[in-house]
């Protein structure tokens, strides 16, 4: 899962004899460095979100098979990064000769080996979370594989990556439904407004089985389209850096990612079986236990290039990505579009969004989606220069942490959302010693 582009930071380039026949000083560590750098693992870290991500957009906590999940996530990208380089390892050796492969430190065979092997580890910890989650990481890793060896050349590279992505935010999703076994607690809620298990598996009299819920990890789809619209820009802008020269498309993703904050801060909708009404998350119903299911954000990708928007910003939004990008918003259901309702005052006099955690929580973390994702994309449309690209591709990355977070706390698990946030400490980090990109 790797756009496969864009040079990276090397070290030893010309000792690959010395590091793999152990006889230099210190060939253990830079034989550990070189597979850190085939391996990207500075981008580890933006992979458990979309489990964590999954979990919480089918109402339930973190349990056995989303780590089971995560371990699976770890193992397929893992496996995305070693097979893009040595399906490249010839085009590497002319434009990128610092990378592990061509400068000797790996040899190709151990690269696809372990390409392999990763694959077959990441397979046999989905089938651990049951038969649905290993259907659906098994086209996962088609959909890795497919990118690697030959759609990454082609216009269908920045849609393949998208549906990685989603695909790894479904795995978690149905992974934990089907699993289960808490990893905190022994009950099945989510962590402000989930309904049962038992709930979720069986839709409510009346109802066709064929409806979302009666599907494992199927109420999740809008979240992994979230993220799928992410990815593809993302990909889009890495396709140009190396050579830079793109205006249109930093300037189009960044609308892109503004229209995504916008519709992770729409207003909430529950849906319950049976029912047409509508409430916020964490409303009273029952005793708490009301229903929740698909969020429903406002947003409109159409309305993004208003009366007066530049030239380059309107060329982007009618560019292929542009385009592309809103046909995929328009996959989302149509109960996407909800009207605004109004504030809610709370009895400290507040309004209704500054009195409730989970918002508040919502808020801040796609504040801190927008903070990364937004200013490097902004920077490398006003100077698309390579290494002002390859920062807004850096940026990118880093901002699937947050937005993982977003979209957990935007299903009404706060704590979930926390945790993920947790992560983007130690992927700046690492990502001081190993590139991104």
């Amino acid at each position: 899962m790797s756009s496969g582009t864009g040079p990276r930071t090397g070290s030893g380039i010309g000792s690959g004899p010395d590091i793999r026949s152990g006889t230099s000083p210190g060939a253990p560590r830079k034989r550990l460095r070189a597979w850190a750098e085939l391996l990207r693992v500075s981008a580890l870290f933006s992979v458990p979100g979309d489990a964590l991500a999954g979990a919480a957009a089918v109402g339930r906590r973190p349990g056995r098979g989303t780590a089971l999940a995560i371990g699976a996530s770890l193992c397929l990208y893992e496996a995305g990064m070693a097979l893009n380089d040595w399906a490249d390892r010839d085009e590497d050796a002319i434009d990128r000769p610092q990378r592990p492969i061509p400068s000797g430190r790996i040899s190709p065979a151990a690269a696809l080996g372990a390409a392999g092997v990763l694959t077959a580890a990441g397979l046999a910890l989905a089938a651990r979370a049951g038969r649905p989650a290993l259907t659906v990481a098994t086209g996962l890793a088609a959909t890795v594989w497919a990118y690697d060896l030959h759609l990454k050349h082609t216009k269908a590279g920045p849609a393949a990556m998208a549906a990685a992505r989603s695909l790894n935010l479904l795995l978690g999703a149905t992974a934990t439904a089907t699993a289960g076994g808490a990893l905190y607690g022994r009950g099945s809620r989510d962590n402000v407004a989930g309904a049962s298990a038992a709930a979720r598996a069986k839709p409510a009299p009346g109802m066709p089985r064929a409806f979302p819920t009666a599907q494992p990890g199927l109420a999740a789809l809008p979240a992994a389209l979230v993220l799928g619209a992410h990815t593809y820009g993302v990909t889009a802008v890495s396709r140009h850096e190396t050579q830079g020269g793109s205006t249109g498309t930093p300037l189009a993703v960044l609308a892109t990612t503004t229209a995504l904050a916008a519709a992770v801060l729409g207003e909430w909708r529950v849906w319950s079986p049976g029912a047409g009404t509508a409430a916020h998350p964490g409303a009273a119903s029952d005793g708490g236990a009301l229903r929740r299911g698909v969020a429903r954000p406002e947003a409109s990708l159409a309305g993004a290039a208003a009366p007066g928007t530049s030239p380059g910003l309107a060329a982007g939004l009618a560019s292929p990505l542009g385009r592309t990008v809103a046909a995929s918003a328009r996959l989302l259901p149509a109960a996407l579009a909800a009207p605004p309702q109004p504030g809610v005052a709370s009895r400290s006099g507040l309004p209704g969004w500054a009195a409730d955690p989970t918002r508040l929580v919502t808020l801040a973390v796609t504040g801190a989606y927008l903070r990364t994702a937004g200013p490097p994309l902004l920077h490398a449309a006003l100077n698309p220069s390579p290494p002002v690209t390859q920062r807004a591709v850096g940026g990118g990355i880093r901002a699937m942490i947050p937005l993982q977070a977003a979209l957990a706390a935007r299903a009404g698990s706060p704590v979930t959302a926390l945790a993920v946030m947790g992560l983007v400490p130690l992927a700046r980090s690492l990502a001081r010693k190993v590139s991104l990109t």
